[in-house]
């Protein structure tokens, strides 16, 4: 097998539990099993301790209403018209070389049912069918945690996303929806401009000879583990329509994955969990989800960058600092509890930053609330 990053071979053979198979077709069948239930870590994580606060559910709700609008033919056009003509059929078997050519054909027909799944709240089942195929990262090669799915929709479904996106992510923009604290998968914001933010205030509290301490939150498969009951209730608090809402909530349920490798394809498995892998509307969505743990932040400072938040905060007095920290992180921690995200205790870091002041008496170290 190649091991590069960019091979998506099948592994000449696959540890299953307790043995190993070099059978393909039993290969592909639990690569499929392990990767629709790869967001159900939460539940399958150590309960919470009795001693526990429950989780926080803190939200906001919006001011300003949204419905989705009907699409214009001349968008779906455009649309159709910048598709590869060299990505391949999905399961759906509609080729996008096809569409491309016959753009100005189809683009009425198509338009006409995209504008019709919101008249009627439904999404045509093809079209939440998702071809997968594992990517090695690195690692044992008998693991199949050492392999990264790589989701494919049918072609159709993104065009059609495509266009709900634009109208969602301009609404919020226009009224400011998301945090100042949120840079993840915004126009105008990224990597960069979180990078930058972070790092200012960490240079401004060194620069007061302050101390500033920042716990790195790694959350573990947190885009497979959204809870799509809670994030139709994040759609309503932020002023969805009844109609919008309703189309929400037949675009989660009813999706299937194959896994697709070599000419060989898996049978189906259900995907109950998460925002949709392959999507136009997956990191919208995500983001919509974790926008108000800023809330639980408390005198600490909270950034959002997808799946990897910052918190820190800053202050003269050491003991001051990591105390504020430890609550903030507490309270954060309830938090993605509410949400069902666990966090991945052993990628989740604590640093402490400082220039020419007294080294820590104690170990400068924050604890989860499992300890």
């Amino acid at each position: 097998m190649d091991n590069k990053s960019t091979s998506s071979q099948l592994p000449t053979a696959l540890r299953l539990v307790s043995t190993v198979t070099t059978n393909k077709s039993t290969i592909i069948e639990n690569f499929n099993k392990h990767f629709s239930t790869a967001g159900h870590a939460f539940h399958l994580a150590t309960p919470t301790p009795v001693n526990c606060p429950a989780p926080s559910t803190a939200t906001r709700q919006s001011p300003h209403h949204f419905s989705l609008t009907q699409i214009q033919i001349a968008n779906v056009l455009k649309e159709l018209q910048n598709l590869d003509p060299y990505k391949s059929a999905e399961l759906d078997n509609l080729d996008p070389l096809f569409l491309k050519l016959s753009a100005e054909i189809v683009a009425t027909p198509i338009t006409s049912l995209f504008n019709l799944s919101f008249v009627s709240s439904e999404i045509p089942k093809d079209w939440k069918a998702a071809a997968v195929i594992p990517l090695f990262k690195g690692g044992d090669t008998l693991d199949p945690n050492c392999y990264r799915p790589i989701s494919f929709l049918p072609c159709l479904s993104k065009v059609f996303e495509s266009q709900v996106n634009k109208q969602i992510s301009e609404h919020f923009e226009s009224h400011r929806t998301f945090s100042a604290m949120q840079s993840g998968f915004r126009a105008g914001h990224g990597c960069s401009s979180a990078m930058l933010k972070v790092l200012n205030d960490i240079i401004t509290a060194i620069d007061k000879r302050h101390y500033c301490a920042a716990v790195f939150i790694d959350l573990a498969k947190a885009f497979d583990s959204v809870n799509h009951h809670i994030l139709i209730g994040r759609l309503d608090s932020l002023g969805f329509s009844n109609d919008c809402l309703a189309w929400f909530t037949n675009y989660f349920p009813d999706r299937v994955q194959c896994v697709k490798s070599e000419g060989l394809l898996s049978g189906p498995l259900a995907v109950s969990m998460g925002v949709p892998q392959g999507s136009i509307l997956r990191p919208t969505l995500f983001s919509v989800y974790i926008n108000d743990v800023v809330l639980a932040a408390g005198d600490s400072l909270i950034h959002l960058y997808a799946d990897d938040p910052i918190l820190y905060t800053s202050g003269p007095s050491l003991d001051t600092v990591l105390t504020n920290l430890q609550m903030s992180f507490n309270a954060i921690q309830l938090s993605f509890r509410g949400l069902q995200l666990l966090l991945n205790a052993s990628k989740t870091k604590c640093m402490l930053f400082n220039r020419s002041l007294p080294a820590p008496a104690r170990p400068s170290s924050i604890t989860t609330l499992d300890g």
